[in-house]
């Protein structure tokens, strides 16, 4: 396993990544309940974007001071590469958690708890999803071919279907849980289960964080391929993939209202998925230099997002706002 990160720089980092989620944690606990201004959020997620420079433009200081100028320049670009990337596709990610917030009618002061939790089991799904993968691309390199294809079937199908909003009542995890779990109707501020008549009731924040979770996974199973298209390097792809992670939480109260703004970005993470995919099934007979993947990446997103906004989206009749069937207590209850 070849890999420019040092066991200090392995240390270092992963002490930055706690330390980061703690002080996430210890502001979401100081501000309590509470919604998540446009300012607030637009400042944070220029904190995380810039940390995310700053961290490579020290890393190639340092390639630069003990590797020489090229390797770091292509380490570099990976990074940058590998972080665009993962940015844009939690954009999707974003849009499916406005999805399941407004099918069940989370409010949104409650929303910044969940998403939270979500980050946090995000980052720990993708260090191990990172590390397996790493381990298996070293030991069994024509797995590539196999991520290669999956991003291609992926990015086929998301061009096939951008148009197709998921339907959540044909969830399968929802319906299990409606089928075997007593749900509450209502929710009770945070809380994620209420006591009834010495039963335990499961409020909709409880599904909503169940199915974040899923989407988790969903999507770091998608992720994970794309960002090793650009480098083999464990260290690059967990970095790039963890900054990417970070600033999800501003992310989605910045950009929560401008799903349709956006609405051909999908279009845009299908090609980009298609081109790595490509990218990677090629490698052996053609190897995309990292800074020409970096200039078509970016290419194809600020396409994506320029036309998104020069063309009005169509319009779409609003859906009613659902939550967990079930005749269990309301609010209060407990």
């Amino acid at each position: 396993m070849v890999t420019i990160g040092e066991w200090w720089m392995w240390a270092a980092f992963f002490a930055f990544v706690v330390v980061a989620v703690v002080v996430d944690l210890v502001v979401l606990r100081s501000q309590g309940a509470h919604k998540v201004s446009v300012k607030e959020a637009a400042i944070w997620s220029l904190v995380w974007v810039a940390l995310a420079l700053v961290f490579c433009a020290g890393l190639w200081w340092y390639l630069h001071a003990t590797e020489g100028s090229a390797v770091a320049a292509t380490k570099a670009s990976e990074f940058l590469t590998g972080y665009l990337i993962e940015k844009s596709l939690s954009v999707d990610n974003i849009f499916v958690f406005l999805m399941i917030f407004t099918y069940f009618a989370v409010p949104i002061e409650f929303q910044k708890r969940v998403i939270i939790i979500g980050v946090i089991g995000a980052i720990v799904l993708r260090a191990i999803m990172i590390l397996l993968g790493a381990v298996l691309i070293a030991k069994f390199h024509w797995i590539l071919y196999v991520f290669g294809l999956f991003l291609l079937v992926t990015g086929a199908k998301m061009l096939w279907f951008a148009d197709e909003a998921p339907d959540l009542e044909q969830n399968p995890i929802l319906k299990w849980m409606r089928k075997h779990m007593p749900l509450s109707r209502e929710f009770d501020g945070e809380r994620f289960s209420v006591m009834k008549d010495g039963k335990r009731w499961w409020t909709p924040l409880f599904v909503v964080v169940v199915l974040i979770a899923v989407t988790d996974i969903i999507f770091a199973v998608d992720s994970i391929p794309a960002i090793f298209a650009i480098t083999e390097d464990p260290f690059i792809v967990m970095t790039a993939n963890i900054f990417a992670i970070l600033g999800l939480r501003a992310l989605y109260f910045l950009l929560a209202d401008m799903k349709e703004r956006f609405h051909l970005l999908t279009y845009g993470l299908a090609m980009v998925l298609i081109f790595v995919g490509t990218k990677m099934m090629i490698v052996e007979w053609f190897k995309i230099p990292a800074f020409v993947s970096l200039g078509i990446v970016v290419s194809i997103l600020v396409t994506s997002i320029v036309i998104s906004m020069m063309s009005p989206p169509k319009v779409m009749a609003p859906a009613a706002d659902r939550g967990p069937e079930s005749d269990g207590p309301r609010s209060g209850d407990a």
